[in-house]
């Protein structure tokens, strides 16, 4: 079991440290699926500079607390559930093309046959762009931490 510390504390210097709050006092809420790290780079301040596993480098204060080390469970996404079925018992829902639906389930459903999507561009089930759009909001009161967006 790894020690959850300030991100002050000395002996998290130069480590990967897991499950950080953003805000102290707050759940940890960054770096928390199976065999995520995020890099401790810098202390400056009351600010500490972190790499995140999506290869995004933001700014947190050095008095959130965080876990030294890895999450466990690193080749969980190699592991081969064999069949439909064993996806079924996780809960993971068949994923149907939105040109296989009707109109009214997707903006590319519809048509005679294997017809085209009818757009000059792809479409998300909820009509907007699904190829080159940003999807984090812009204008949010943490956008002023961020270093580095992920790419």
């Amino acid at each position: 079991m790894s020690p959850t510390l300030p991100v002050i504390c000395g002996s998290i210097d130069a480590r990967t440290i897991h499950n950080i709050e953003f805000k102290h006092g707050k759940v940890g809420q960054l770096a928390r699926a199976a065999g995520a790290r995020a890099k401790l780079i810098a202390k400056e301040g009351k600010s500490a500079t972190l790499r995140l596993p999506s290869g995004e480098v933001r700014l947190i204060s050095q008095n959130c607390l965080a876990t030294v080390g890895q999450v466990g469970n690193v080749g969980v996404t190699r592991k081969s559930l064999g069949r439909a079925g064993s996806k079924c018992w996780l809960g993971k829902r068949p994923v149907v093309r939105g040109a296989a639906m009707n109109p009214v389930d997707h903006p590319h459903g519809g048509g005679e046959g294997k017809a085209p999507i009818g757009r000059k561009k792809p479409a998300t089930p909820w009509g907007y762009p699904a190829l080159g759009r940003k999807s984090s909001k812009r204008r949010k009161y943490s956008d002023s931490l961020i270093l580095r967006r992920r790419k």
